[in-house]
């Protein structure tokens, strides 16, 4: 086998280096530090009662990917959204489902890590409604009047919690697993989301439609091109 020169030869494993490292940079956005959640949450050591949901998502990058998130803290009294925040991508895809849920709640300085729609920490404490029986004899819950707001806050509800709702998200909370809702209506693919996040979903169908049309521009200009060669050839 003849040996390559020198020269080429370096040049080949340059490239080869530089090839590995893109390849690299491309499987991670290179996120470092503490998670946003965790500088939330240590923000906010000394408030007894409140929730962090995840209020949007997004992702950037063609050949670097780079994952944002951003949050909604409601406070008893107050609510805020926070800017866009860089999270590292398998925490991303670890909470990609759970777009308008919360991911961490305090109330009363009890720690909640269990996922969730938005409020239901609060059923089922008298401190903050009761439980009442609409018109069929099922039992919902009502929040007292000074925390009505809850609901506009925590983006809306769109059914009743009823008791059975609220011991199917107990068991669920009891076993640290997310609770998508009875209809499973909350999260990224339920119809709370889809109603409350057009955003979101018009910027991911836009990505995913720029996506497409990058190839069909690819495979356009290939297919022109092999044409233009093709009728070279012919002549």
């Amino acid at each position: 086998m003849a040996r390559l020169p020198g020269n080429l030869y370096y040049c080949i494993l340059c490239l080869f280096a530089m090839t590995a490292a893109l390849f690299a940079a491309g499987c991670g956005s290179g996120f470092t530090g503490d998670l946003p959640l965790n500088r939330i949450k240590k923000s906010l050591a000394g408030t007894p009662t409140y929730s962090i949901i995840l209020e949007d998502m997004k992702e950037e990058g063609n050949f670097v990917k780079q994952y944002y998130h951003k949050y909604k803290i409601v406070q008893l009294e107050e609510s805020g959204k926070t800017d866009w925040l860089e999270v590292p991508e398998k925490y991303y895809r670890a909470n990609k489902t759970f777009l308008g849920m919360s991911l961490f709640a305090k109330k009363d300085g009890e720690e909640i890590a269990s996922v969730a729609p938005p409020g239901y920490q609060y059923v089922g404490d008298k401190q903050y409604g009761q439980w009442r029986t609409d018109h069929r004899g099922r039992s919902f819950w009502e929040f007292y009047g000074q925390y009505a707001f809850f609901s506009t806050m925590f983006g809306g509800w769109y059914r009743p919690i009823y008791r059975d709702d609220y011991r199917t998200y107990s068991r669920y909370r009891s076993q640290n697993r997310p609770y998508f809702g009875g209809n499973n209506q909350f999260g990224t693919s339920g119809s709370v989301a889809k109603k409350n996040k057009p955003d979101f979903y018009s910027r991911n169908m836009a990505g995913k439609q720029g996506f497409s049309n990058r190839v069909s521009n690819r495979i356009g200009r290939s297919r022109t091109g092999y044409r233009g060669r093709s009728g070279g050839f012919g002549k």
